[in-house]
């Protein structure tokens, strides 16, 4: 419903409704507007939503808010109105005339009047309406509200969610009596005014399809042929055609098979049998029953799934899959259009508010029974909800980075406990909190140990970049044995993919005279340098180079760009140079390498929607690339046969960062490539370079040994107060000014000390490992607790206590099972 607030008409979302009187000074307003006859969400995903907001020490709102698709049901318009001080300016121009001093131009002061002017009867307008008719844009108005001579005001309404599409319709009498007579005279039976060339072009093509074709496409057709785009409106003016608006279809998505068999259409062997059936056991059964799926990679997980929601749906209930990453949604929609056709819907944050919308309510309408997603697809409307399955439940994309910070896995473990239904954990490399669980005997463990059609898995091997930097002299991106393998590779007739896991061209651009690092001036962070495409000219210089002028310098965190300095900004040095080696530097040394390859790269620069990754994939699928090189992104669930060699660079240095999960990072990483060498008939084959070969992470890892790695890790963790033996949470305190940062950590400091808190232990406060991101500084505590109860109530007593230091609930984060502590 709408409701008046702060001089805004903003939506809120019924909770509960009672008679309970408030408190005398309350003062209570009429609802504006009730949106929702009915309430909009069930029972289960309200306590869900209670749940969330008190295990995370979120505002319930924040919860609710990603649980609905607003931001298409609501449209908010923003008002400017005249104040006092605006009037009483306008009054001393008028009088007295303009003494003020400003930093702004006179023709901005001028526009101000203007502005002022047009707002003197005390009507508010419309911002558009302001710009029509005084040339002001938005900083001028919002210098204004700053200054106190204007009041903005938000005004929300409800607005048609609902996606449609304009059709270009032949009338009836055009379509059953043919085109028309032409200006050369030939008759086709038929009295209709006399068309010239262009107008009988739109009516022949709208008869050979049928009669009915989206303007949008007509319009392309039609500019191919060289047809003038008023040729459309002329024939509607004159009733020969009438344009119609109707719902907008659906497009699912999706990668072509290349020949491939779904998953669906794969018969089962022993172990998935065995393994689907334990599940459609804990289905028939019914009740809360959490499996961990442990199968290594190549072993049919996916065919597994595809069983047990069909089996759901057998037995009239609904299923809901949840993936890591946008980029596994297309192959996946292309499986789950096989196998179910039209009862799939699909939730990620790349779909346009209206069409989030549009999914949600087919959900909600019990119209789409199979939802594939995102995390945030947790919270679909399902209607007799029977399957959860979350797939690479390991993967660190299932945490929120921002409120409500929850973890996808877990509120799917939750949802299914409130919906009393099955749910399943599946992956190669579970994280070991799950692992933990299954030890303790919470989650049921089913296990495929073997790649289908008793496949190999891939033979791992360790290239020791210490030794080929003393044998060469040189630092290089690729070793020789990694280069000499991708070409026996490539003269088979085969796939490689090469994984190196850092954007750009290079990660750090340095003075060698001082040896200062070019910064983010937002962040304190190194800002990695963007070649403007790749050129085939190279220096000969593989890692280290001269760097240009007018090149691209970006942040990876918030994004701001610059161009690299001619000289360096602290001596003025000439001596700038390229460090370290990300994926676009790799792929132009591959084209140096290997000019007769087929090359693609896969990143955060070359994938920014989801056309983008399905016309990748489906290139990969094709065979049209052969050698495609990548961050992360590739090593995720990617099904392609035709690849029998992975080459990993440089994906140790994530050993070195400071957080206690980083040994386990590498080992999923370097376990989830791997899988992606010889998933098909040809026995696939590793090449890992490293400079940490001895390392416990990177021995498992080749070893494809996750029970080894499970042990020796858990040793430490145990022995280190971490996760799986404790829980953690991670506070930061946070504010644009330095000193309000530490004065404020500093006061929270003096009260956990005083707290005196036994079951819970504090690290800190201390300065986050990147102690400015986004222009906020940034200083945190680290609270390991044995009993997620203690943790619970120490945070809300912080948050209690904080408040009545006049600090902000913005200037504190509280991230419950924090994932990353950077």
């Amino acid at each position: 419903m709408l409701v008046p607030f702060s001089g805004q008409k903003l939506m809120g979302v019924v909770v509960r409704v009672h008679e309970d009187a408030p408190v005398d000074d309350f003062e209570v307003k009429p609802v504006q507007q009730v949106l929702d006859d009915a309430a909009v969400l069930p029972d289960e995903l309200m306590k869900l939503a209670t749940w969330i907001a008190s295990y995370y020490v979120a505002p319930l709102g924040e919860v609710l808010r990603g649980m609905l698709p607003l931001a298409a049901e609501v449209k908010r318009h923003f008002f400017y109105r005249i104040a006092e001080a605006g009037l009483k300016v306008l009054y001393e121009g008028a009088t007295k005339g303009s003494s003020r001093r400003s930093k702004l131009t006179a023709e901005e002061q001028n526009r101000e009047y203007a502005v002022l002017n047009y707002l003197e009867g005390g009507d508010a307008a419309k911002m558009s309406a302001l710009r029509s008719a005084t040339g002001a844009n938005k900083s001028l108005l919002e210098g204004m509200v700053r200054k106190k001579w204007l009041v903005r005001e938000a005004v929300a309404e409800e607005r048609d969610a609902r996606r449609m599409e304009k059709i270009a319709v032949l009338s009836a009498g055009s379509r059953e009596e043919g085109v028309g007579r032409s200006e050369q005279g030939h008759d086709s039976g038929v009295r209709l005014p006399r068309l010239n060339e262009n107008q009988l072009a739109v009516m022949a093509e709208l008869a050979a399809v049928g009669g009915r074709m989206r303007v949008s496409d007509l319009r392309i057709t039609l500019t191919r042929a060289g047809v003038p785009a008023s040729t459309l409106g002329t024939l509607v003016k004159r009733g020969l055609v009438r344009i119609e608006e109707v719902a907008e279809e659906f497009h699912l998505g999706g990668v072509s098979s290349q020949g491939k068999k779904h998953a669906h259409e794969h018969a089962l062997n022993e172990a998935q049998m065995e393994a689907l059936g334990t599940i459609a056991a804990a289905m028939e059964k019914g009740g809360f029953r959490p499996h961990l799926l442990y199968g290594i990679t190549g072993s049919g997980k996916t065919t597994v799934y595809f069983a047990a929601m069909r089996r759901a749906l057998d037995e009239g209930k609904s299923a809901l899959l949840l993936v890591p990453e946008i980029g596994l949604t297309p192959a996946m929609a292309a499986q789950m259009i096989a196998a179910f056709e039209g009862e799939v819907a699909l939730l990620h944050s790349q779909l346009t508010p209206d069409e989030r919308a549009e999914q949600w309510h087919r959900i909600r309408r019990g119209e789409a029974r199979i939802v594939v997603g995102t995390r945030s697809a947790v919270f679909a409307p399902m209607v007799d909800l029977g399957l959860i399955i979350v797939d690479e439940e390991h993967d660190s994309s299932y945490k929120q980075e921002e409120t409500p910070r929850y973890h996808g896995r877990d509120v799917a473990v939750m949802r299914a406990k409130l919906n009393e239904c099955v749910v399943v954990l599946g992956s190669a490399t579970p994280s070991l909190e799950s692992w933990a669980n299954a030890e303790k005997g919470r989650y049921a463990r089913v296990e495929l140990l073997e790649r289908v059609m008793e496949r190999p898995l891939p033979v791992v091997e360790l290239v020791d970049m210490r030794a080929e930097f003393r044998e060469t002299g040189q630092e290089q991106i690729f070793s020789r044995r990694l280069i000499e393998e991708t070409q026996f590779t490539l003269d088979r007739g085969e796939q490689v993919i090469l994984l190196l896991n850092r954007r750009g061209y290079s990660s750090v651009v340095m003075c060698r005279s001082c040896g200062e690092k070019i910064e983010c001036e937002n962040c304190s962070i190194s800002m990695t340098y963007h070649k403007r495409g790749v050129s085939s000219e190279l220096s000969g210089v593989s890692v280290d180079a001269i760097a240009q002028p007018g090149q691209r310098l970006e942040c990876h965190y918030c994004g701001s760009r610059k161009a690299v300095p001619k000289v360096c900004p602290k001596c003025e040095s000439e001596h700038l140079y390229f460090l370290g080696a990300g994926s676009q530097q790799g792929e132009e040394r591959l084209q140096e390498l290997f000019p007769a390859a087929r090359i693609g790269r896969m990143d955060r620069d070359t994938v920014r929607g989801r056309s983008d990754m399905e016309r990748l994939l489906a290139r990969l699928h094709g065979g049209e690339i052969n050698l495609l090189v990548g961050t992360q992104m590739i090593a995720k669930g990617h099904d392609i046969h035709g690849v029998t060699l992975v080459g990993v660079v440089g994906a140790d240095f994530q050993l070195g960062l400071p957080d206690f999960r980083a040994a386990e990072r590498v080992f999923q990483l370097l376990t989830q490539v791997s899988g992606r060498a010889g998933r098909g008939e040809l026995p696939g084959k590793v090449l890992v370079q490293t400079y940490h070969p001895d390392h416990y992470a990177i021995q498992f890892a080749a070893k494809h040994d996750y029970p080894g790695f499970v042990a020796k890790e858990m040793n430490y963790r145990r022995w280190m107060h971490y996760p799986p033996f404790t829980v953690l949470a991670n506070v930061v305190i946070q504010s644009e000014k330095l000193e309000e940062a530490t004065a404020w950590a500093g006061t929270l400091g003096r009260w956990f000390q005083q707290a005196r808190l036994d079951k819970v232990r504090v690290l800190g406060p201390a300065a986050a490992p990147i102690v400015r991101l986004k222009r906020i500084y940034r200083y945190h505590f680290v609270l390991k607790a044995e009993k997620r109860q203690a943790l619970g109530s120490t945070l809300r007593a912080m948050l209690a206590y904080a408040e009545t230091q006049s600090i902000a609930r913005r200037n504190v984060i509280v991230d419950v099972d924090a994932v990353h502590l950077m």
